[in-house]
């Protein structure tokens, strides 16, 4: 992801895509420099059409405006980084089952296989990691293969992989108030999952 989803006026599904590739950043990795500073210089009004994300959209900036870059990327190291097991788990299976590698991340990858998807070579990180959950739905809603990328295929790996921890997750990371900036994310990201929940209700 190369730009931050700055405009109401963006494409519905354009500004869908986006926030999920911003959330895959944020919690994949310490965010880099030049993203914090998009995000300091975001316009504050809703990145989508939906002023439900206002408020959780404005308080992330706040949060980001008033860390250094150094102190955000040590919030990431804190959470989610260090030796042994982190403060605070980025992946499914240990939200369904307490346990890392389970049977919903079996299940997720015969899912991923089925939409032609697999785990890129070298890659260190489990398929039931948040931010690659977030990559995947971006693909089910921006990817150019009308047979995987459409409103079946999203609300069905959402409801699946997604919906049943999200909100244990972002708990979670919200419980450390003392991480302002990723307890304000996980705001952002309890807000924005419940607008996909809503929306993909609407489909039934």
């Amino acid at each position: 992801m190369n730009e931050l989803p700055l405009s109401s006026a963006l494409d519905e599904e354009t500004a869908r895509a986006e926030l999920y590739g911003l959330l895959a950043v944020l919690y994949y990795a310490p965010p880099a420099p030049a993203l914090l500073a998009q995000l300091r210089f975001a316009p504050t009004d809703a990145p989508s059409a939906d002023a439900y994300l206002e408020e959780p959209w404005r308080a992330l900036v706040a949060a980001a405006r008033a860390m250094d870059d150094v102190a955000i990327q040590d919030e990431f190291d804190a959470l989610f980084g260090g030796v042994g097991k982190p403060a605070v788990s980025v992946y499914g299976s240990q939200y369904l089952t307490g346990f890392l590698n389970e049977k919903p991340l079996v299940a997720l990858r015969a899912d991923l296989a089925r939409l032609g998807l697999e785990r890129e070579a070298g890659m260190p990180e489990a398929e039931d990691h948040f931010a690659c959950l977030c990559e995947v739905m971006r693909y089910l809603i921006a990817g150019e293969d009308v047979e995987v990328a459409n409103l079946a295929q999203q609300q069905a790996f959402f409801t699946r992989h997604l919906q049943p921890w999200v909100e244990r997750f972002c708990d979670a990371v919200a419980a450390r108030p003392q991480r302002p900036f990723y307890a304000a994310l996980a705001g952002f990201t309890r807000a924005f999952m419940a607008v996909e929940v809503q929306g993909f209700d609407l489909l039934d």
